[in-house]
């Protein structure tokens, strides 16, 4: 015990978070002294609350951020005030929003290489959502790809090895979370031998998530095997609202042949090599031919737009990474994938725009996985009105939490879903990390993005829809299989004490912040 404190205690991480301990507790005393001081100071702090309100109400922002932020003002109306101008105004994310705008009209046209089977789908009930990816956020719909789901880490770690191991000109990696252990070392051994072979190697990954889980040697032991490497907005001790934009994604690109993405990071965790919060549920999908070319953009683009954001110049042709210059794809497949990103600065909210056409165009059933079922008024709203209208809705969240307070608030929304029909099951064996929904047989959406403000709206994530591909069965199939190893829920479950309600109240105005 006193190693791993000494460990801990000589981490970054707590150096960090002392340093916003410490921020926090000179703007509260600031606030507070101030307001001691002078009833025209208190005044005058009062009036900048409000005025601060006021451009909070008019912001081009989801209406649940507006009444935390309106919550908290009215609760400290003079700390509140002062905060907001700390954590908001006094950042600026222009330049990564100038950035990622640059390096994303540069590569839309090269999504559009392989051709795009958009006019395959006119037919389709799948078509007004699929052009507006297409058409509106440069995703396009492809054919001639295989694509292979993994119900678990494991199985999905297993495949990644074996495909790893067939790169010949390229593997880029992109993560959340990478943490050490057997896991990151499979991986490693593969990636340091292909490095010296002559293979382009890079990582990228969220330094936030990142935070206390890499190696002491991580960034050394890179540079030495010839690994290229980036963390993504580096974390700092400074309240800010940059801090919330999070590289929240999992892409691995294999010569633009081969991709992955999914739920799972890197770490033990995931493959259940360890027990964390008991048994660990997870999804990933794999892609080979044209849609795999779709998530190698994605990371490509990404990769420039963090170096552009840093005044760095590293820009690649997408022309020398694409696989088929000089031979057609040879994979034939069967349905049609359209693999997709989101990201916060450009307010679209693109994942949750595939979520919310999923839930109103579902018909006899949708069934979905989420860790955090955190909706907005929106979703909330489509996930009741569907289910009123007679559509077979089934949730399955955690029974084990990572986070315990953000299930919290995830439990405080089951009764009023569970009133309007939605049918809520917690996996008991442990926890279940899985981020997919599938719906009436035709459709199945694989990804990154949980069911929660944070992901739709302030991390940047990705996922591939599935069109009336055998993927979109076996998504349904690892639902139906999850559903055996949980226990539903009932409105008796959810009996409250007045004192509990409140709390679980104010947790869901306070949700988007969590």
């Amino acid at each position: 015990m006193k190693r791993r404190a000494k460990v801990f205690f000589s981490k970054q991480k707590f150096f960090v978070m002392t340093l916003l301990v410490l921020q926090l507790g000179v703007i509260f005393t600031v606030a507070l002294i101030s307001s001691n001081i002078s009833h025209y100071i208190y005044m005058s702090l009062s009036f900048i609350s409000v005025i601060i309100s006021i451009h909070i109400l008019n912001k081009n922002n989801k209406p649940a951020f507006k009444i935390t932020w309106i919550f908290l003002i009215l609760t400290f109306p003079v700390f509140g005030g002062i905060f907001y101008i700390v954590f908001y105004l006094q950042s600026d994310p222009r330049k990564y929003r100038a950035a990622i705008k640059t390096s994303v009209e540069k590569s839309k046209p090269f999504f559009l290489l392989p051709g795009a089977a958009l006019e395959q789908l006119r037919d389709e009930n799948v078509f007004i959502k699929a052009r507006y990816l297409q058409e509106q956020q440069g995703f396009p719909v492809y054919t001639h790809t295989e694509t292979v789901y993994f119900p678990s880490g494991e199985s999905f770690y297993k495949r990644l090895l074996t495909e790893l191991e067939k790169a010949e000109k390229y593997i880029f990696l992109e993560f959340f979370i990478i943490s050490e252990g057997r896991m990151l070392d499979g991986i490693m051994d593969i990636l340091k031998r292909k490095a010296k072979a002559g293979v382009d190697v890079r990582f990228l990954y969220d330094d936030l998530g990142c935070l206390n889980t890499l190696p002491d040697d991580w960034k050394p032991v890179l540079r030495k095997a010839g690994i290229q490497f980036q963390a993504f907005n580096p974390f700092r001790p400074v309240l800010s609202s940059v801090q919330n934009y999070r590289d929240h994604r999992k892409i691995v690109s294999i010569d633009g042949r081969t991709a992955f993405t999914g739920g799972i990071n890197i770490g033990d965790e995931y493959i259940n090599d360890y027990e964390k919060y008991g048994h660990w549920k997870d999804a990933g999908i794999m892609l080979k031919g044209h849609a795999a070319w779709s998530l190698t953009i994605m990371f490509i683009r990404f990769w420039n737009s963090i170096f552009t954001a840093v005044k760095e110049k590293t820009e690649r042709n997408y022309m020398d990474l694409y696989p088929w210059k000089d031979a057609e794809c040879t994979i034939v497949g069967e349905g049609f994938v359209q693999p997709y990103c989101g990201n916060p600065v450009n307010r679209e909210y693109v994942c949750e725009q595939v979520y919310l056409r999923m839930i109103n165009n579902a018909k006899n059933y949708l069934y979905i996985n989420t860790p955090y079922l955190i909706p907005d008024e929106t979703v909330f709203s489509s996930l009741v009105s569907q289910a009123k209208a007679g559509t077979d809705i089934r949730i399955i969240t955690p029974h084990k939490p990572d986070k315990p307070l953000v299930h919290m608030v995830t439990r405080a929304y089951y009764r009023r879903l569970l009133q309007a029909g939605v049918r809520i099951y917690e996996y008991t064996r442990g926890f279940n990390h899985s981020k997919t929904f599938v719906a009436d047989d035709q459709i199945a959406s694989v990804g990154s993005a949980n069911l929660d403000f944070r992901s739709l709206c302030l991390h940047f994530e990705c996922g591939v829809l599935l069109y009336k591909t055998k993927t979109v069965l076996d998504v349904k199939q690892d639902f139906l299989d999850t559903l055996k190893l949980c226990g539903e829920i009932t409105l008796d479950d959810c009996s409250r004490g007045i004192i509990r309600r409140f709390f679980e109240n104010i947790l869901c105005i306070l949700a988007p912040v969590l």
